[in-house]
């Protein structure tokens, strides 16, 4: 019934599309390239087991999703029955199958399933459990060995090993190695996310646009909100709308106090789930505030702590509430089919977000793709990436002119942008300014002397110590 139940709740997204930062996997050299295997296991890799992954299916199955879609599926059912066998360890049969089934279809788990890119959870998720597991089984070193490969699959598992302590205390010395084995790697992990955060410039840490403190403080409103949706599975988006304001302060305060009711209470898998969203949730700043994907390690907490609550139930309304989870995660599923419906979505709930409008802009018709930008133009005029939109389908559709002006305000409003003077560069050659055009794309270079687009543009051949995929690679070296 298990495995019924999940593919009955997400098998259809075998058939759905790629989505926003899957399609930078087609990007990637080490991810296309035959020697890829070994290569996503360099320094800079974080989540060397994902890409790993990633790896084998460009390898075996190309750019056809299916293959992708299948993998995810896969895993989040394998972490279905190991959930369940874990659990079967912890509490009474009845509860047991409760919680597993609950996990296996509640639409929560739509993300993490139907996005290819949030696949380093579902890795995560497998290992965590056979740690647990493990560890249960009195094999401790087993356990730490676990979740070392959960963290290079994602290092957002790195507060499993307190989830650990709390199921079974260590007091005998000998198990505490094994436990502070884990967090030295846990710590390990996280200061290596951080240099690599910091050394590639990514748009993590300091790079995305929020300070720890304000990161911290909308994370309330954030952790609230999950709890809601899984409480209530209603109102999901990609691209939650949050502000900061009153309401981050009073979601603090309603965890606060639910903090303390389920500490009173010894009500361990609230606790747990909350303790497993430290690493995403708390100090260190990603660009989205909010993402359901996250929820998928705490779920295995707060799964486990609804089995034993609805327990007493009769059969007949556990299999109702299983029934109408799985028809809310089939909607969800029809959603994440297509990049257009799951944009549309997003616009219709964040209305006052830029990012929904300009995803959609580019998936739909040029008519209605610009007055979606207008809107975001509206909402955010000194975002410059909107005009730079506008100016991409403008020059798709041959107003050179009208792109040339959009492109020249992106450029203004960011003037160390390297696609910004490649943009412009592209416009000034449509329209036969070539010289204007090389020294804007000789500009892009001196910003970014990797930038493909703008060595393309003037045939300069690849860069020395740049990295392209082989078609890139082609596409320099010309005819």
């Amino acid at each position: 019934m298990l495995i019924a139940g999940t593919l009955a709740a997400f098998g259809s997204a075998a058939w759905g599309s790629f989505h926003f930062d899957d399609y930078a996997i087609f990007s990637s050299p080490s991810l296309t390239s035959p020697s890829g295997w070994w290569e996503v296991w360099g320094p800079l890799s974080t989540r060397p087991l994902a890409y790993f992954t990633f790896w084998l299916n460009c390898q075996l199955g190309g750019s056809d999703p299916l293959g992708f879609h299948l993998v995810n599926l896969a895993l989040h059912l394998a972490v279905v029955l190991l959930l369940w066998e874990l659990l079967r360890r912890l509490i009474p049969p009845r509860a047991a199958f409760i919680g597993a089934l609950l996990f296996a279809v509640h639409p929560i788990q739509s993300e993490p399933v139907a996005y290819v890119f949030a696949r380093p959870i579902l890795l995560a998720a497998v290992f965590c459990l056979l740690s647990a597991i493990a560890w249960l089984d009195g094999r401790p070193w087993l356990a730490v060995l676990c979740f070392a490969l959960a963290l290079v699959g994602k290092e957002e598992a790195a507060a499993f090993p307190l989830v650990l302590w709390m199921l079974t205390p260590a007091k005998p010395t000998r198990k505490n190695w094994p436990i502070l084995a884990m967090l030295a790697l846990s710590l390990a992990a996280g200061l290596r996310v951080i240099w690599v955060a910091n050394t590639l410039g990514t748009t993590a840490g300091a790079g995305a646009g929020i300070s720890p403190p304000s990161y911290l403080l909308m994370q309330g409103e954030a952790i609230v909100r999950y709890l809601r949706l899984c409480v209530i599975p209603w109102g999901f988006t990609v691209d939650t709308e949050l502000q900061p304001g009153w309401m981050a302060w009073l979601s603090w305060a309603l965890l606060a106090a639910a903090i303390a009711f389920a500490w009173k209470r010894r009500w361990l898998p609230f606790l747990a789930a909350l303790v497993l969203l430290i690493p995403s949730s708390s100090v260190f700043p990603v660009p989205d505030l909010a993402a359901d994907r996250r929820m998928y390690l705490p779920m295995l907490a707060l799964s486990t702590g609804a089995g034993l609550l609805l327990a007493p139930l009769r059969t007949r309304w556990i299999a109702a509430l299983a029934v109408l989870l799985v028809a809310l995660s089939i909607g969800r599923m029809e959603v994440w089919r297509t990049e257009q419906s799951l944009w549309e979505e997003a616009v219709e709930r964040s209305p006052g977000k830029v990012r929904p409008k300009i995803q959609l802009a580019r998936v739909v018709a040029p008519d209605r793709a610009l007055d979606l930008l207008r809107e975001a133009r509206a909402l955010a005029p000194d975002d410059p990436q909107v005009p730079s939109e506008i100016g991409r389908i403008e020059l798709a559709s041959g107003g050179t002119a009208e792109a040339l002006a959009e492109f020249g305000r992106a450029l203004a409003l960011a003037p160390r942008d390297p696609r910004a003077f490649n943009n412009r560069g592209t416009a000034l050659a449509a329209l036969g300014q070539t010289d204007s055009a090389r020294r804007d794309f000789e500009r892009a270079l001196a910003l970014d002397p990797c930038l493909f687009e703008a060595r393309l543009n003037l045939r300069a051949g690849p860069g020395p110590g740049c990295r392209y995929t082989p078609a890139q690679q082609r596409a320099l070296a010309g005819p």
